[in-house]
């Protein structure tokens, strides 16, 4: 995996315009454009809608227009070729969005009579010269990813941006559970995005979210016509999530552009961070859920910080296995769950697939204040507490740190996959001697390690292997791998920690 290296910045989303002026720029486009396939195209059909019909309900027209170029039929190549991608490109003027949206239609025949639109597979630079049986002309076939670097460089030429978004969900189900793993065009899409350094939906994953939840028989009438292309409803649905995510875009969408149904919509704030999706749909997966030692940030190293879950891929071999880091700092467990980012997670894995938890170094913050409203209760224990969250306006009842991990393990269970407590990652302060890392008597190392054995999963003492790590290099070279004062790692403390954790994994999977 390449680790990104694009300058950003993140922080809780609760402090975020305040802590960031950046982020206070609006998108303010005159024109909102759509190119994809017939799973985002417009029809005269109430059985057979593609999501960008319905996009500009959500927004006000008189301030902003869909132009919804989208075909039918078309992959990334054929939307280029036929020179659907230069008439819309004519059209766009700096500042305009443009949403691009394919894949369903490139894994289909690169050279046939009946419609020539496959794009090779990939992200490399391959390429296969064809004499076109529709066309009859002579053609050089490129790959995926060169005919969606081609669309976004043409849109920035025009000092727009671009947008990309991974593919509409199929109606097909195994195990009571709707497809997720498709082909592998919405991880190249997110590959893409941090290549590129654009914006990314992930569509697939909260779409399949709400599926799931509707149950097999409901969806059914979303796709009155087959499995690919849904209904008036199902376009409502997955336009819907879109706005959500755009929402969640940093700039993002100026709010007044937002239509009254628009504003209703509740949005998802964490787009801006482009979490990683499912590389390789055959494969075991092993995902992390975390705060910021194990995600930091966009994961991008911004600030020299980064997480021990963007190395682990360095340590175990990538041939077997899917990394997929879903941590996000500022996260206790309590709001890793409450924020709906462990479903997310877990809706992601599939049986036989494993999950990495690592929590506690915000579970000490306050259980409730205007600020992150975070913290959970000490202890293992099943103490709870009714508090008015001041952050959400909403009531809640607040568990013990013990409760949140032990409801992961069980939710993970439940799915056939398999969770692995971590303990965390000690901080940089020595003790008294100055020549040892101080461990804590009775906080969450300890708490963890009661919940692992409690409930007979497996445990990556991370806390003590690191502390014991930092003891035999002494503070002047453990103070190399601190990029603050004592919590967030450099690259060099990540890729030591992420040794540890993978020496760990070695003895569990």
């Amino acid at each position: 995996m390449t680790k990104p290296g694009i300058p950003l910045r993140f922080a809780q989303i609760a402090l975020l315009l305040l802590s960031f002026s950046c982020f206070a720029e609006e998108l303010r486009p005159q024109t909102l454009f759509i190119a994809g396939d017939s799973t985002a195209a417009s029809y005269q059909n109430k059985d057979h809608q593609g999501w960008g019909a319905t996009l500009q309900s959500f927004l006000d027209e008189d301030k902003v227009v869909v132009d919804n170029r989208a075909r039918g039929g078309r992959s990334s190549r054929t939307f280029i070729t036929e020179g659907l991608w230069q008439s819309l490109i004519e059209d766009v003027e700096a500042g305009d969005l443009v949403l691009i949206q394919f894949g369903h239609n490139d894994a289909g025949a690169i050279n046939d009579d009946s419609r020539a639109r496959g794009s090779l597979p990939g992200l490399g630079d391959e390429q296969t010269d064809i004499a076109n049986q529709v066309t009859g002309k002579d053609e050089t076939v490129y790959t995926f990813g060169h005919y969606i670097r081609q669309m976004v460089a043409d849109v920035k030429a025009k000092d727009a941006t671009p947008i990309l978004l991974s593919m509409t969900v199929r109606n097909r189900w195994e195990h009571d559970r709707v497809e997720r793993r498709h082909g592998r065009y919405g991880y190249w899409m997110h590959q893409l995005a941090w290549e590129l350094d654009t914006p990314f939906i992930d569509v697939t994953n909260p779409v399949a979210d709400k599926l799931d939840r509707l149950g097999a028989e409901k969806v059914a009438e979303l796709y009155p016509k087959d499995h690919t292309h849904f209904n008036d409803a199902g376009a409502e649905l997955h336009a819907e999530t879109i706005v959500s995510a755009l929402k969640g875009l940093r700039p993002t969408l100026a709010a007044e552009l937002y239509s009254a149904k628009g504003r209703e919509v509740t949005a998802y704030d964490w787009t801006f961070l482009r979490l990683p999706v499912i590389a390789h749909p055959e494969k075991t997966s092993i995902f992390m859920v975390g705060d910021s030692t194990v995600r930091n940030g966009w994961g991008d190293g911004a600030g020299g910080q980064w997480g021990w879950g963007d190395f682990i891929d360095d340590y175990l071999s990538a041939e077997d296995y899917n990394f997929v880091n879903r941590a996000i700092g500022g996260f206790s467990s309590r709001t890793f769950v409450t924020g709906g980012h462990w479903e997310r997670a877990l809706n992601m894995a599939r049986p036989g697939d494993y999950v990495v938890i690592q929590f506690g170094h915000n579970d000490s913050a306050p259980l409730n204040d205007e600020e992150r409203a975070r913290g959970t209760i000490k202890g293992v224990g099943a103490a709870e507490q009714d508090i008015d969250n001041l952050l959400t306006g909403q009531p809640e009842t607040v568990h013990t740190y013990g409760w949140y991990l032990r409801k992961m393990i069980g939710e993970a269970y439940a799915r056939g996959v398999t969770p692995i407590l971590a303990t965390p990652v000690p901080r940089k302060i020595w003790d008294d001697s100055g020549e040892q890392i101080a461990r804590p008597d009775d906080s969450y190392p300890q708490w963890a390690r009661q919940v692992a054995a409690e409930s007979g999963v497996a445990l990556i003492d991370l806390h003590e292997l690191v502390a014991d790590r930092y003891d035999e290099l002494g503070p002047e070279k453990v103070e190399a791998f601190f990029a603050d004062k004592h919590t967030h790692t450099s690259r060099d403390g990540a890729e030591l920690n992420a040794k540890i954790v993978a020496q760990g994994l070695e003895g569990i999977l």
